[in-house]
Parts: structure tokens; C-alpha cells; sequence
């Protein structure tokens, strides 16, 4: 909480094509911030990334790949960060194929540090882009089973802004990740970023290509103003995930629908049910470790994840099948 069809994964579409650097804060070319965190190992250490459909994630050509989406702000602690491990279990024990993730520090804040993170908590042939720079003290990042075709970022408040991966998922259409994360200031400035978001992503993504948007809306309501603005691009009407009691908002005491993972029109009837062991939930899943059983099903998390201290959200999880 700290502060026309087009497809998207929130992940804005950008400018390099290394799936490295991020995009300069004016555009969509230029030269890379020399900051920014990231690894593809989609088409090894040098040279153009593989364009097969994301089959080396596991899918062969032809088939249909599930394609799980978890979208959390699951930091705690004092500071607070991923290193206390309640935000990093949950991360873990969702099993995501793609993560858009808020607040993305850990340990030292180097990409030496984000690498291990990343490795020990999805997987070693996992990639990633976080931003970086001057005041981006708060940063969003996405973490993909997937190749990384593009990453950047587009600026939204001073201390974060929305980060992009356009990823080689299975099929034949690439998919937008974007993670986002709005101010908890008022609802006028959260639509203002909305109205921004939409504009640069109706400027990048090519008909027919994926999009998913995700992460820590800072929403009051799910009538709020900006859910109806990215209503142009994603459908954030429908029936949204909801934990086995039926609650569906994600704030800590559980009474407002802060986190989000909207998929564009031609996404979304790819939706299926998140099944988890022997649980099923049919518009997808809110975590709250309080409340999911059993937990073995999604060993590491421990009970008392979800209310350590400083955590403020709970994950939000959806399922494609492509």
C-alpha cells in the first residue's frame, strides 16, 4: 500500500529489444538506465532472444500451457523488504509462472541480490526486470518462466513506476506484463495514473497481442474511477478472485480491494479455474495464509505469513490456459 482490442499483462511494451535495460523515462528508444536489474536467459548471454512460443518453458508447440499469474505487494518487516520471508514463501508456494511484483527490494538492493532472490524463490531459469534510479526507492518488477522479449518503464510517481516485460509465452502471441503500483493518495490521482497507463499502452501494443496488468491498485472500492479507465484496455468488470470464504479484497484487515491482475478481452476467455491440490477457485485466487487450507498444498507458506508485520496485501492469483 506504501505508497481497438488490445492485450496486456501489465507489463508496459518497450523499447529494448534485449529484454534488459530499462526504457528511457521519455519514450519508448534511448539509451538504457544504467540501473535497472534484469536476466533473460531466453536467448542465453548475448544475442536476440528465441522466438518459439515460450516452449522451453515446457510447452510444446500445439499445446496448451497453463499459465499461472500472481500478482502481490508481500513485503513485511521494519524496513520493510522480501527478506524477512513471509512475502518470499507465499511468492514460492504460489508457483507462478509469471510474478508482477511491488516494492522489489531485497537484501542490498544489487541485481547480485535480486538474481539469488529470484533463483531461490521461482527458479533458476526464471527471469526478470525490476527499475532502478534515482528515487525509485519503492520498485516494481515482473519475474517470468518466460523469455523477456522487451522490458522497461514508463513513469508514474517519483518513487516507482509502471515496469513492462513483453514475454514469449506459449502460442503464437506475445503477452504485456505490466506491474503496477498506484498512489494511496486519492482516488483523482489514481485514475490520472490509469488514464496514462492506457494511453501508453494503446500506443505499444500490436493487435491481437496479450495483455496483462497486475499489482497494488490502492483502490477503495472496485467501482473506483480508474478500474472504469483500464476498463479500456483489460476487463476489470467481471467477477473478480476471492478467498475460500467468498471475501475478495486484499488489504491486510481484508475490507478493500487493493490488488488487481486484469487481462485484456482477448485474454481474459482464456481464463481457467486456479486449482491448488484439491481446491478449485473459478475466477482465480486471494491469498491470505490465515484462511487457505491446506497448507501443505502450498509449502513453504506458514499460518501466520499473511499477518506479519508490515504486510499490507494479500497475493491475487489468476490462471490462463494458451
Amino acid at each position: 500500500m506504501r505508497a481497438v482490442c488490445l492485450a496486456f499483462v501489465v507489463v508496459l511494451a518497450g523499447a529494448c529489444g534485449d529484454g534488459g535495460a530499462a526504457t528511457p523515462a521519455g519514450g519508448s528508444s534511448g539509451a538504457p538506465s544504467d540501473n535497472a536489474s534484469s536476466s533473460s536467459s531466453s536467448g542465453g548471454s548475448s544475442g536476440a532472444p528465441k522466438r518459439d512460443g515460450g516452449t522451453e518453458g515446457g510447452s510444446p508447440p500445439g499445446s496448451a500451457a497453463n499459465v499461472r499469474v500472481v500478482a502481490g505487494n508481500l513485503t513485511s518487516g521494519d524496513r520493510p523488504t522480501y527478506d524477512e520471508g513471509p512475502g518470499s514463501r507465499i511468492f514460492k508456494g504460489l508457483r507462478a509462472d509469471i510474478a508482477l511484483v511491488q516494492e522489489l527490494n531485497v537484501g542490498d538492493k544489487s541485481d547480485a541480490a535480486l538474481r539469488g532472490w529470484v533463483t531461490e524463490t521461482f527458479g533458476a531459469d526464471y527471469n526478470y526486470y525490476r527499475e532502478a534510479g534515482t528515487g525509485l526507492n519503492i520498485p516494481n518488477g515482473v519475474v517470468s518462466r518466460f523469455p523477456i522479449l522487451e522490458s522497461g518503464r514508463w513513469p508514474d510517481a517519483p518513487d516507482r513506476g509502471f515496469v513492462y516485460a513483453k514475454l514469449d509465452v506459449p502460442g503464437d502471441r506475445d503477452l504485456w506484463a505490466v506491474s503496477v503500483h498506484l498512489l494511496t493518495a486519492n482516488a483523482t490521482t489514481r485514475n490520472n495514473s490509469a488514464r496514462d497507463l492506457v494511453a501508453k499502452l494503446k500506443e505499444v501494443v500490436k493487435d491481437g497481442e496479450y495483455v496483462i496488468v497486475g499489482g497494488d491498485l490502492n483502490t477503495d472500492t472496485r467501482g473506483e474511477t480508474c478500474i472504469t479507465t483500464l476498463d479500456e484496455i483489460v476487463d476489470a468488470k467481471g467477477a473478480q478472485p476471492a478467498d475460500a470464504d467468498g471475501n475478495g479484497n486484499t488489504n491486510a484487515p481484508r475490507g478493500k480491494p487493493y490488488d488487481w491482475v486484469l487481462a485484456s478481452p482477448n485474454l481474459a476467455p482464456h481464463q481457467v479455474p486456479t486449482v491448488i491440490g484439491a481446491n478449485s477457485f473459478e475466477k482465480g485466487l486471494v491469498f491470505d495464509s490465515r484462511v487457505y487450507t491446506p497448507l501443505a498444498d502450498v509449502a513453504p507458506v506458514m499460518a501466520t505469513d499473511s499477518s506479519a508485520k508490515n504486510m499490507q496485501h494479500m497475493a491475487v492469483v489468476k490462471d490462463f490456459q494458451l
